[in-house]
């Protein structure tokens, strides 16, 4: 079986991702509402199909600016929905939206989004995926996995022989606390 840790070293877009993002712990709130909206799209398509497709994703979605997602109307769905340079699909183009008001909401009630998953942080893959289900659209226990993998919360992200997994120690991500 391969790993990420295989593949991605020295590919053109796996590979930055890899050495920079995944698995190191995040605390700004656009970041993370980037990865839960990056992992919603790579549902059913490649991550190299995302991966490719990320700046477009960051200056459709304004930078994922929670406030002005949240703020996204009819002109701005149809906007994101006939740009060819992202993902094109409605259920995740309303999840996005709808996700970015509930961290408006997170951020209300816990201070920001990362606050509330301290909050809920540790538990097992199946609490996680019953509360982002209760919580957030389009959260499969998949995309549930990768996102809190990508941001810390769960490891796995690298092997433990992977020169990049002293790096994600180093910076303590929850999971290692």
């Amino acid at each position: 079986m391969s790993h990420y840790c295989d593949l991605a070293p020295g590919h053109p877009f796996h590979g930055p991702y890899h050495d920079h993002d995944y698995g190191f712990p995040v605390v700004n709130d656009a970041t993370l509402l980037e990865r839960l909206v990056l992992e919603i799209n790579q549902a059913g398509l490649s991550w190299l199909t995302v991966l490719k497709k990320r700046e477009a994703f960051f200056e459709a979605f304004r930078g994922f600016d929670i406030d002005r997602v949240a703020a996204f109307d009819d002109e701005d769905r149809a906007r994101l929905l006939s740009d060819a340079r992202i993902i094109r699909n409605r259920l995740k183009v309303e999840a996005a939206i709808h996700n970015a008001r509930v961290v408006q909401r997170l951020r209300r009630e816990h201070g920001s989004f990362q606050a509330w998953l301290e909050a809920h942080h540790p538990r097992p893959h199946g609490d996680w995926v019953r509360l982002f289900k209760r919580t957030f659209r389009f959260t499969g226990p998949e995309i549930v996995n990768e996102f809190l993998m990508s941001t810390g919360y769960l490891p796995g992200a690298h092997r433990d022989d992977c020169p990049v997994q002293a790096r994600v120690l180093a910076a303590a991500p929850p999971w290692a606390r």
